[in-house]
């Protein structure tokens, strides 16, 4: 078995532990040296996979993010403070999506998550670069957004609906 592949099945075997696994169990099982496994470690962390180094040995946390669906509506002066209300409740904004009768979906990636990216997403509209998706569709839009918890996508779906954000399924626009 080359590295790459040794590499993988070490981190699907630490991820499908109950339990963290110690590097001698991992050098056991893939009938390697302790060392190797500490620099298989080593390059898996490199390549961005989240393993932690317990007492009780490795265990990977790969925080596990729900999603959800928000059909909104509003004006152009009230962007900044709908995409701040979603990640002031701990949101991801990922894009905005429309659903045109012609075109079909439109969608724009997003990747909002704080307000200093929200303020520069506004201030490239307000500088006149772009216009809103919404605009196509008189202000009706969706936001998938990501959270990690149901209660958070709950929260800003509440928040959303208390400021009138919050659109109705009939009142959608093509």
């Amino acid at each position: 078995m080359n590295g790459e592949k040794r590499r993988q099945e070490i981190l699907n075997f630490i991820k499908q532990s109950p339990e963290p696994v110690s590097g001698t169990k991992l050098a056991s099982v893939f009938q390697i040296s302790r060392q190797v496994i500490v620099q298989d470690i080593a390059l898996l962390r490199a390549q961005n996979q989240d393993i932690i180094s317990t007492h009780k040995g490795y265990v990977c946390h790969t925080p596990v993010m729900v999603s959800r669906v928000f059909y909104v509506c509003h004006t152009d002066k009230e962007i900044q403070k709908e995409l701040n209300l979603i990640v002031d409740c701990g949101g991801k904004i990922a894009d905005v999506f429309i659903h045109h009768e012609i075109y079909g979906c439109l969608r724009a990636e997003l990747s909002l998550d704080s307000r200093k990216k929200i303020r520069e997403f506004v201030n490239g509209i307000e500088s006149g670069k772009s216009s809103p998706l919404k605009n196509i569709t008189s202000g009706y839009h969706y936001h998938t957004v990501f959270a990690d918890s149901e209660n958070i996508l709950d929260d800003i779906e509440e928040e959303l609906a208390q400021n009138g954000f919050l659109a109705c399924a009939d009142s959608k626009i093509s």
